[in-house]
């Protein structure tokens, strides 16, 4: 879903076109990607964030959007709430967003705090699509005393996974109303 070319739009994308300009993934939420993720982020093992990093830009298009970025830029990882945070202990999208920045050697900065997350949810997996549109609403904020930084930029949003995409929609929706130009997600898994 890449609004610079010619792809085709699907019907609901005509009707409403997504915040997000680009959507890039990987691999598949699949075995052993399920697997390896799942152990990336519910057992802590930080350590795996270089190697989906690595793998992340020998995906098609991925080093291709951070290379477009200036100094005035922006990679931003998903945020997780507060409770989340204290639960998992990390968050496994900064930590996969840190990793992506320093491989590539973007100017871009990479920030954690510049999107918020304003309202801790209930685990997007366990909700069909309608629910997880419902659950995010308003979950997400640019942060108000430096939303003037977003204006007219470009911002890679990281993630480890996507799913309906509610979540990034949200978000990206978040940066966009902030004056974000141009926003590409970024994530290592997407499921079918």
């Amino acid at each position: 879903m890449d609004r610079q070319t010619t792809q085709t739009l699907c019907g609901a994308c005509v009707r409403q076109r997504p915040p997000l300009d680009a959507a890039l993934a990987a691999v598949p939420y699949a075995y052993p990607w399920s697997t390896l993720i799942a152990r990336y982020k519910f057992g802590g093992q930080h350590a795996w964030a270089r190697f989906f990093a690595e793998r992340l830009l020998n995906t098609p298009g991925v080093l291709l959007a951070f290379n477009e970025l200036g100094a005035s830029d922006w990679v931003i990882p998903m945020p997780l709430s507060a409770e989340r945070l204290q639960t998992r202990g990390f968050n496994q999208a900064w930590e996969l967003a840190a990793a992506l920045a320093s491989q590539t050697q973007t100017q871009a900065q990479a920030d954690a705090r510049l999107l918020l997350r304003l309202k801790h949810t209930p685990p997007q997996s366990q909700l069909k699509r309608e629910a997880r549109l419902a659950n995010v609403r308003g979950a997400f904020q640019v942060d108000p005393l430096r939303a003037v930084g977003l204006q007219g930029r470009r911002v890679v949003l990281v993630d480890d996974v996507m799913t309906s995409g509610a979540s990034m929609y949200a978000a990206a929706q978040a940066l966009r109303d902030a004056g974000a130009a141009y926003i590409t997600a970024v994530v290592l898994a997407r499921t079918q």
